[in-house]
């Protein structure tokens, strides 16, 4: 059985362990990930069989979010678990006020950049020299419930 539910102290080995065998992922500290836990970020785990298999990491005010980290075990990935992440997560967000989300990704994450374009976010900038080690710009990507709203878009 697969489920969703927000993220607790608990889960925090797990989700280290996990973003620490994804390239992609943020790489926090133990101390960072402790700091996850306040009111204004959401922290959703999803599960499968009782076992963490991802999670996704943001933080808002004022109705812009931002997804800071989003990571699925390797033994997990391929089989939509990250969209459902994804998809939950802006399903609160929409639920609770906000407007925009956005996150930034490295330019040459193509997979990144596929999913997040198929989870309907676009690019809307660019930071110069943002990731270290290697350097590389980073791209500003966006979705904005407004813009679904008046494409007549599914909302989530």
């Amino acid at each position: 059985m697969t489920r969703i539910r927000r993220a607790g102290a608990a889960d925090v080995a797990h989700m280290i362990e996990i973003a620490r065998r994804s390239t992609a992922a943020a790489q926090w500290s133990e101390r960072q990930y402790e700091q996850m836990f306040s009111p204004d970020r959401l922290v959703l785990v999803i599960e499968e069989d009782d076992q963490i298999a991802g999670f996704i990491a943001g933080r808002g005010a004022a109705g812009e979010w931002e997804i800071e980290n989003l990571a699925v075990a390797a033994t997990a990935r391929r089989r939509g678990l990250g969209s459902r992440l994804v998809g939950e997560f802006l399903h609160h967000i929409r639920c609770n006020g906000g407007r925009e989300v956005f996150l930034e990704v490295r330019e040459s994450n193509h997979a990144a950049r596929a999913f997040y374009a198929k989870c309907a976010f676009i690019e809307a900038g660019r930071r110069k020299s943002y990731y270290h080690n290697p350097q590389e710009d980073a791209l500003i990507l966006t979705f904005s419930f407004a813009a679904r709203v008046k494409l007549g878009l599914n909302q989530s």
